[in-house]
């Protein structure tokens, strides 16, 4: 039986709350609930069934031979997506098509060496200025393109496997605030912006965990974050490490509950921080017209909520506090605490390193 041309594609219907996927493969009608209502909009639900359509004819035709742009988005793209969160999958799915996807679409899998590779990635950081993060995102991406093909039986080898960042790709300068600039910062801030901002300094809070905060989610002793905000959309967490109790100091506590007397709406279900629509606070529209402007004045423009993030965990070392206790409150793992978000400054090493001078010294 040959596939009727109008199922190509698949159809969707709704039904009861959730879209119901239909297409036919090898001759039989199959279906699927492929989300519900009101978490996927119709056109979603059919780009969603137009995945598995091609997924299926895919694994109908083992021995083709397929071009790299066909096989990232006819079989990488919706075999990967199924463990992607949204935010991940936008930006995974932007970065490879624009930086690999338009180089080598057209090129068939066996076709590929390891030194045509290896000058993509060197272009992309010398004449393209890409930073090292998106650089090695895209060597990370190669290779398990290529993991696949090779599971697939399309490749014998994969020529990704030795790919390495170039050392010319740029590595941002991650900054963090003195005690003394914490302290401005807070000086210039109105009520709102201070209280988001301490949110994130003084409690390691995610702008997204902070933006989706309900009143009902806010206890006498600690934030309960269940959930976030990624562009404008609710999300869980951003990892299971994030999903966590974070912990609230006194004086922080007692600004909430200033705000609080504040709000509109203070039911369990309530946005702390609502726009003038009553959904959650846009963070870029808010950073560029409320909070960038008041740290212009005193010349923090520069610390963003990542430079907050980075303090706190910075301050909290230099605090002697356990790493294992920041971990859990910012919702990291230990090693990207350690490594990644504390920052030890020279003036902290001087101590150090005398104190070696001195023992060298005594023997």
């Amino acid at each position: 039986m040959i596939m009727r041309t109008r199922h190509s594609t698949g159809s969707v219907r709704k039904q009861r709350g959730r879209w119901i996927g239909m297409w036919y493969s090898g001759g039989k009608r199959k279906s699927k609930v492929v989300g519900s209502v009101k978490d996927m909009t119709k056109g979603k639900a059919r780009e969603e069934v137009a995945r598995i359509v091609n997924v299926e004819r895919a694994r109908l035709q083992p021995d083709r031979v397929w071009q790299f742009g066909e096989f990232v988005e006819t079989i990488y793209f919706p075999y990967y997506s199924r463990k992607w969160k949204d935010s991940t999958r936008e930006n995974n799915v932007n970065r490879i098509s624009v930086h690999l996807v338009k180089t080598f679409g057209n090129r068939e899998l066996a076709s590929f060496r390891r030194d045509e590779l290896q000058d993509l990635l060197d272009r992309k950081a010398k004449q393209d200025g890409l930073s090292f993060s998106v650089v090695d995102h895209l060597r990370w991406d190669l290779k398990q393109i290529f993991d696949m093909a090779v599971a697939e039986g399309q490749i014998v080898r994969n020529h990704a496997l030795l790919l390495f960042t170039p050392r010319e790709a740029k590595k941002p300068v991650r900054r963090v605030m003195t005690m003394k600039e914490v302290q401005i910062c807070f000086c210039a801030l109105d009520l709102r912006e201070r209280l988001i901002a301490k949110l994130a300094i003084l409690a390691g809070m995610r702008p997204g965990e902070i933006f989706a905060l309900t009143w009902g989610r806010l206890t006498a002793t600690h934030a309960d974050i269940r959930q976030r905000v990624y562009r404008r959309k609710i999300d869980t967490p951003k990892t299971d490490n994030s999903t966590r109790q974070a912990a609230l100091s006194e004086g922080l506590l007692a600004e909430i509950e200033s705000w609080r007397m504040m709000a509109v709406e203070a039911g369990h279900d309530a946005w702390v921080f609502p726009s003038e629509r009553m959904t959650p606070l846009s963070k870029d529209n808010w950073w560029r017209r409320t909070m960038q402007p008041a740290l212009i004045k005193v010349g923090l423009e520069w610390a963003n909520f990542l430079v907050m993030r980075r303090t706190h965990a910075t301050l909290m070392k230099a605090l002697g506090v356990d790493g294992k206790l920041v971990a859990d409150q910012l919702g990291h793992s230990l090693d990207v605490n350690q490594n990644v978000y504390t920052k030890s400054p020279v003036e902290s090493r001087l101590g150090m390193v005398n104190e070696l001078e001195k023992s060298v010294l005594v023997m």
